[in-house]
């Protein structure tokens, strides 16, 4: 006979008993009954296949490692302002199209894993190219390879909510996101520390800087192979197909949920003016390199800053998102307003001060942990908010549409250069107030 103890339970029961904070019965809520008994199955597999794939984004980061790794090899410096917008932008903007196909489908996890898999092919694709082109062809060859990973990340997206919300439980999304932010801010805090005791890139040949960032794609291409079949084994139960057929008359259909569906627009609305917390963290790096005119903000101490953001906040936030998702929102943005006020307050007042590294690193890493919390709520938000039946469809509406907005990120860079990277951080530090303004409007989800 047995007794009931924790003891005795699957491992896989006690590890979700521990990440999930499940203290009392399992929690249920606006899952199928079906998937009840697999949840903690489920939460263990998503976890850590989101971790691995976390991890992979934060080491190639168009952000930083691809732009540090075109400019190091010689690429035209007009192909690194495309990294970003081609990572964002093509990730985000088809998913209306793409959405229709995974709704005809009634399990859309291998949805994921193919996505995942087609990312991992196309790291790969980049290894040769840096290893053996020439800069004039390679960085356009990089470019296109980021172009179809991004799509194929714009098909994970669209699968992993729909997925989310059919295997775990209301009141638990938020936490699995936050863990999730957590375990990759750990391992990116060690993969920084490796980093950091590497050599220098300047003081490298460029075959070695290549070799460098060749065992770097290799290395991400791996965690996103592994992550695809962490993912494929997840317990999901068939969901709803109805909705599917041409992709164009259905894109079109469901654009009209934003002129029909007040609350989905409300949420849109929201997500576009916090995009001002994503779009304020490069701009700070810019001010402080422009301030101090060195390289003290180098890979190792970008990546060091990305990952205590995760590993400090990840959990706190996806705690209070499952309490109220739209709160948090606005906290963050919120926590991100303060931070730009007090960055230009210290830049303008005392230049000095702003150079120093514990400062820059502190005005860096709170915006970083602004930006998690924000990404974190909004997606435990559109998760809660939808039902099993639209939850793609809002998703890919959603995505779609902050896709374009990011865009505007080219008229960013036109106020910059003609009045500098403060003018352009208080213009994101007044959007990041009304970004509070709308969050704290929307209805709890």
């Amino acid at each position: 006979m047995t007794d009931g103890t924790n003891e005795e339970k699957p491992l896989t029961d006690r590890l979700y008993e521990f990440l999930a904070d499940e203290e009392d019965a399992r929690v249920c809520l606006d899952i199928p009954d079906d998937a009840c008994s697999e949840q903690p199955s489920a939460f263990i597999r998503q976890l850590t296949a989101l971790s691995l794939t976390q991890i992979g984004d934060k080491l190639i980061s168009p952000r930083i490692t691809l732009a540090w790794m075109l400019s190091a090899l010689g690429a035209p410096a007009f192909l690194i302002s495309l990294l970003v917008p081609v990572r964002e932008s093509f990730a985000l903007v088809p998913q209306l199209f793409i959405a229709q196909i995974i709704r005809e489908k009634p399990l859309r996890k291998l949805f994921w894993a193919l996505g995942s898999i087609l990312q991992a092919l196309m790291l790969l694709l980049m290894i040769p190219a840096v290893l053996f082109l020439e800069p004039w062809v390679m960085g356009p060859t990089v470019i296109a390879l980021l172009v179809v990973f991004s799509l194929a990340r714009g098909i994970c997206s669209v699968a992993a909510k729909d997925v989310l919300g059919k295997t775990i439980s209301k009141t638990r999304r938020g936490r699995l996101t936050g863990r999730t932010a957590t375990i990759s801010g750990v391992i990116v805090l060690a993969t920084a520390t490796a980093v950091s005791l590497m050599p220098r890139v300047d003081q490298l040949a460029t075959d070695e800087v290549a070799l460098l960032f060749a065992l770097l794609l290799a290395l991400a291409a791996g965690l996103w192979f592994a992550a695809a079949l962490v993912y494929s084994q997840i317990p999901e139960v068939p969901g709803a197909t109805e909705g599917g057929g041409n992709a164009m008359t259905e894109a079109v259909k469901s654009l009209a949920l934003v002129r029909s569906d007040a609350r989905l627009r409300d949420f849109i609305v929201t997500r576009s003016l916090l995009i001002a917390t994503a779009f304020a963290i490069p701009y700070q790096v810019l001010l402080v390199q422009r301030q101090t005119e060195s390289s003290m903000l180098d890979l190792a101490g970008l990546l060091v800053a990305e990952g205590l953001a995760g590993l400090l906040s990840g959990s706190f936030w996806g705690r209070l998102s499952d309490r109220a998702s739209h709160q948090v929102m606005a906290m963050a943005a919120g926590l991100s307003a303060m931070t730009i006020t007090a960055s230009v307050t210290l830049l303008t007042l005392r230049p000095d001060w702003f150079g120093m590294l514990p400062v820059a690193s502190l005005l860096l890493l709170l915006l970083s942990i602004s930006h998690q919390g924000v990404r974190i709520a909004r997606k435990t938000y559109l998760v809660d908010m939808a039902t099993s039946s639209n939850r793609a469809q809002y998703t890919a509406v959603s995505n779609t549409l902050i896709g374009l907005v990011l865009f505007s990120g080219a008229g960013l860079g036109l106020i910059d250069a003609r009045f500098g990277a403060s003018a352009v951080m208080i213009i994101l530090g007044i959007i990041s107030c009304l970004a509070v303004w709308r969050a704290l409007r929307l209805n709890p989800s």
